[in-house]
């Protein structure tokens, strides 16, 4: 087991506290179909909506990463068929992502779900601000 893997494991343990499958597939609808239109999903939609069906912040970051992977591949299939994807530019994105997800990891296991909360929305708040004033 990778050192992130051991350090990050148990870091939100809720023995059998899942949200209802209904409830998770409507999330996972509405993340897909913002994630296509625009190109978001994962981090703005799933782990608020988790976070409501009572998830801690931890664990509903954690299970959005895990979500996005199919969502992203078949908006790449999609977008890439019609010829709108930069690939040197996402191949770039890919190297820097694969390399500061494991420092991200790190540190929101160091940090308490009140914190982690806090930045999170911090952070949307600077994202809206931004989009806006562009």
């Amino acid at each position: 087991m990778s050192p992130t893997c051991a350090t990050i494991r148990g870091m939100d343990e809720e023995p059998g506290r899942r949200p209802p499958a209904l409830a998770l597939a409507a999330i996972g609808a509405g993340a897909g179909v913002l994630s296509g239109l625009l190109g978001v999903g994962g981090g703005v939609v799933m782990v608020p909506a988790l976070v409501f069906l009572g998830l801690r912040q931890h664990r509903a970051q954690a299970t959005s990463l895990a979500a996005i992977v199919p969502i992203a591949t078949v908006g790449a299939v999609v977008f890439g068929g019609a010829d709108a994807v930069d690939l040197g530019a996402a191949a770039v994105l890919v190297v820097g992502s694969v390399i500061g997800v494991r420092g991200g990891a790190l540190v929101m296991h160091r940090l308490s779900d009140r914190r982690l909360s806090w930045i999170f929305a911090g952070f949307l708040v600077i994202v809206a601000i931004t989009m806006l004033l562009r």
